[in-house]
């Protein structure tokens, strides 16, 4: 870099951005400028870029940026030389049209050359482009960058002349561009940049702000500004105070990073206080307590070593009193009503039964093709007791489908109605308080696990097999009415049902088959056609390749264990390590390419072959001895995998190495005596036969 290499510092200062936005806004507007910069040429890949986002401010801080680019040698196409010279090498009209149309004319014309392109020699006017300046650059890079912003809905609103509209997330006061300690000539949004920004509301030591130089902005808004710029760091100090604050009481702030973002994002500096409610609200389920104050007021409820919830919390003031007694009063004032209203929710929905709301679901509407969520219910119902059978007989049957009709109801009461995020949890409370068993009320609180990635799944029999038939009761019925997602749309997050089911079939190890599971989820609807159902397996079968692979498993054995089609997919992890296991081997290799070879022969075939042989037609020493070490082997290796022991069957394989191999040195499988030649496929399909049945070892091959 030359001497005008220095720090560059942008920033927009703003009435206060959405708080859940924040974070995305300030990573895109920094990448976008730092990009502008690089593609012109004004800064490296070697430049640092620091982004900056608070509740009034989008900043990015760039090191190492030019005052000028560099000049760069250019070369354009204009057209071939037959079309732009004539016989006598004067230029046509034409070559002097392309001219003119790129900024040139016939001066330009001893700066043509001939490069071949293609089949035709092509005409190239070559030269020298002037590099930008930073003033140029930025003014590029910041109107993109601000075109280019994730913002889903923005404002218009009117300039200081009263004339002139602009749009933007929110109006915009005040811009900041330094090079050092100069100011760059930019402007947008109908501001010019200068040096001055402004610092916290009420707490800035200094307002407005003079910027001494790009490198001093953080530090100069911390420290006269009363403010935190940069989200991460802002973030940090939250953190450090919200620990902190929880160990003096001996308790653990809940951790949520959602809500951690979001109160990043609402202050400008964290001031944490602790604060507490009237320990008789404990009453209340505590999930109900947690949700109404993280999401109405954005506080941090504190938990006991059990994770019990404390009648203490956090608060997260944006000003520091040199008494808060009354900011923690005001909050504690705040809440105490929030608190009063759940636990009336609670209150009154415990005075109906979970099974007297059950009629209501009729009046419910699930899906306009799909009916009610009352018939959803019974669909759901019926699907649970066929699992409930496979996985328990008929008492764990009884519990699914118990479970089921009753697993909706919560949503006809207040306090979901308040809060529909507690549906499931509060329908688990309310099977207690009507003396229900904790088998139902488990199954009940768990039947839509897996809410998300790598959350827990249901803790009982009951609560899988409700939890299976609630997923595939929904996955039968979009597929079947062709709500199937595509691309980046799923707007029913079918693809987090199948996932949670893949999950509970593998993770459970439960020995039920997909195929059956989707059939007697299709038997629940009326009948549609099987283009559906089919559909519904092939997603089913991209997700858990998905899954698998997401889980360490190499995409070439995950194919190999698929092709061989194992009807249970709790198999799938201890097949996968046998394949890794037999991959080990030194027999490996050659078993893999001998078994495609072979599996291409029998492709080859004019009629299906049967693994049957006669020894009485071996005539050669080469297929009796592959036939013999097939009787030896093959009655180990299934042995091995009827008792689920798929490495030591996979292993067992190895023996057969050098028989196949002399095999296919000495033996021509496609002899003219047609019975020798049937006898040899024969031969083949066992061997085939007994090498695929943990996994397509064909895949494996090179």
């Amino acid at each position: 870099m030359t001497s005008t290499a220095k720090s560059l510092l942008v920033e927009l200062f703003v009435e206060e951005l959405p708080p859940k936005s924040l974070k995305k806004l300030g990573e895109a507007f920094a990448a976008a400028i730092a990009a502008g910069l690089r593609a012109q040429g004004l800064a490296g890949e070697q430049s640092a870029v620091t982004p900056f986002a608070s509740p009034r401010r989008l900043a990015v801080h760039v090191s190492a940026v030019q005052a000028r680019a560099a000049d760069r040698q250019v070369s354009v196409k204009l057209m071939p030389v037959a079309v732009g010279l004539d016989a006598d090498g004067q230029p046509t009209p034409a070559l002097l049209k392309k001219l003119a149309a790129v900024g040139a004319d016939a001066s330009a014309l001893p700066r043509l050359a001939r490069r071949v392109d293609g089949k035709a020699e092509v005409l190239f006017l070559e030269g020298t482009a002037e590099g930008v300046s930073l003033a140029e650059g930025l003014q590029k890079a910041l109107a993109d960058a601000l075109a280019a912003l994730p913002i889903p809905k923005v404002m218009q609103y009117q300039l200081a002349d009263g004339w002139t509209s602009v749009n933007f997330v929110r109006p915009a006061h005040g811009l900041v561009a330094l090079h050092g300690a100069d100011v760059v000539p930019v402007g947008v949004l109908g501001l010019e940049a200068g040096r001055q920004t402004r610092g916290h509301r009420f707490e800035a030591q200094m307002d407005p702000v003079a910027l001494l130089d790009a490198d001093h902005y953080a530090r100069q808004l911390e420290e006269q500004g009363g403010v935190i710029p940069g989200f991460a760091a802002r973030q940090g100090e939250l953190v450090r105070q919200l620990q902190a604050a929880a160990a003096r009481e001996g308790l653990e702030p809940i951790h949520d990073e959602a809500l951690l973002d979001e109160v990043t994002a609402l202050i400008e500096r964290p001031n944490v206080l602790l604060a507490r409610f009237e320990p008789e609200f404990l009453a209340v389920p505590q999930e109900c307590l947690i949700l109404t104050m993280k999401a109405n007021q954005k506080y941090f409820p504190l938990l006991d070593a059990d994770g019990r919830l404390t009648n203490k919390f956090l608060v997260v003031s944006n000003i520091r009193p040199e008494d808060a007694s009354r900011v923690v009063g005001g909050n504690e004032r705040v809440v105490r009503p929030r608190l009063a209203d759940a636990k009336f929710f609670f209150d009154q929905d415990r005075r109906k039964t979970l099974a007297s709301r059950v009629e209501g679901l009729a009046k419910v509407v699930y899906h306009a093709k799909l009916g009610s969520m009352g018939e959803r219910v019974e669909r759901v119902r019926r699907i649970a007791a066929q699992i409930g059978e496979a996985l328990g007989g008929a008492a764990l049957a009884a519990q699914a489908e118990q479970a089921a009709r009753l697993a909706k109801a919560d949503l006809l009461t207040d306090m979901v109605g308040e809060f529909p995020e507690l549906q499931g949890i509060m329908g688990g409370y309310y099977a207690r308080h009507d003396g229900l068993s904790d088998d139902i009320a488990f199954a009940i609180e768990d039947h839509y696990k897996p809410r998300f990635a790598g959350d827990a799944l249901p803790r009982n029999a009951a609560g899988l097999a409700l939890a299976l038939a609630d997923k595939l009761e929904t996955l039968a019925g979009l597929f079947g009415i062709g709500q199937v997602p595509s691309g980046d749309k799923d707007p029913f997050a079918l693809r987090r049902h199948a996932l949670g089911l893949i999950r509970m079939l593998i993770e459970r190890e439960l020995p039920l088959e997909p195929a059956h599971l989707v059939s007697i989820a299709f038997a629940a609807f009326p009948p549609t056609h099987g283009q559906a159902q089919a559909e519904l397996q092939y997603f089913l079968r991209e997700r858990l390749v998905g899954y698998l692979r997401e889980a360490g498993h190499a995409v070439q054995d995950v194919e190999a264990v698929i092709e061989a089609r194992p009807p249970r997919w709790a198999d799938f992890p201890k097949r996968l390590d046998a394949v890794r296991a037999f991959k080990a081997l030194p027999e490996a290799e050659a078993l893999a390419a001998a078994n495609k070879r072979v599996g291409n022969i029998l492709k080859k075939s004019e009629a299906d072959v049967a693994p049957r042989t006669d020894a009485a037609l071996f005539a050669e020493p080469a297929e009796r001895a592959l036939a013999d070490a097939l009787e030896a082997v093959a009655p180990r290796s299934a042995r091995a995998f009827e008792a689920g022991d798929y490495t030591a069957s996979l292993q067992a394989l190895a023996a057969l190495k050098a028989p196949v191999d002399a095999f296919f040195d000495g033996v021509m499988v496609n002899a003219e005596d047609a019975r020798l030649r049937a006898n040899r496929l024969g031969l083949l399909a066992r061997l085939h036969e007994a090498m695929n049945r943990v996994a397509d070892l064909s895949m494996l091959a090179a």
